[in-house]
């Protein structure tokens, strides 16, 4: 049989418990999901065909007026925000409801992106879609296969 060394006063006093303690005194708190920012950036697939590139973002429940696609320089950028309000008024209450969702997301193109080119978007069923046309001098130069010796 072995004894263990009982600890009265940490049972009385719960501050003195390390790990209560640690989390007041440290920022563990905003080290939660609930703050991290790529939380709230929608799933993103980047398909590279043989003339352009394809971008899909899962966005449900958006419109495509809440959409803003822009380019600038070599850097794609997309962002939505969508604000919703319901207000009901009855003869002793008011209840008032309201929702808004925002998100910004942020892609370096590669150099092989003809910006100059008309980017296509579509939004349907909860997706938001890019084609991006590639350079023609990045579509002509062929795939080289590498022999290992």
């Amino acid at each position: 049989m072995s004894l263990t060394k009982f600890n009265k006063r940490n049972r009385l006093f719960p501050w003195n418990n390390e790990n209560l303690r640690s989390f007041f005194t440290s920022d563990n708190f905003f080290e939660n999901d609930f703050f991290n920012d790529y939380d709230l950036m929608p799933a993103m697939n980047v398909k590279e065909h043989e003339n352009e590139f394809e971008i899909e973002f899962a966005i449900p429940g958006f419109d495509k007026k809440d959409f803003e696609i822009t380019i600038d320089g070599d850097v794609l950028m997309v962002s939505g925000e969508k604000k919703t309000e319901a207000e009901e008024e009855e003869d002793n209450y008011t209840r008032k409801e309201f929702s808004y969702n925002t998100f910004k997301r942020s892609l370096q193109l590669p150099s092989s992106v003809n910006t100059d080119e008309k980017v296509n978007a579509t939004y349907n069923d909860g997706i938001l879609k890019l084609n991006l046309l590639k350079t023609e001098a990045s579509k002509s130069t062929p795939k080289k296969k590498i022999d290992i010796v």
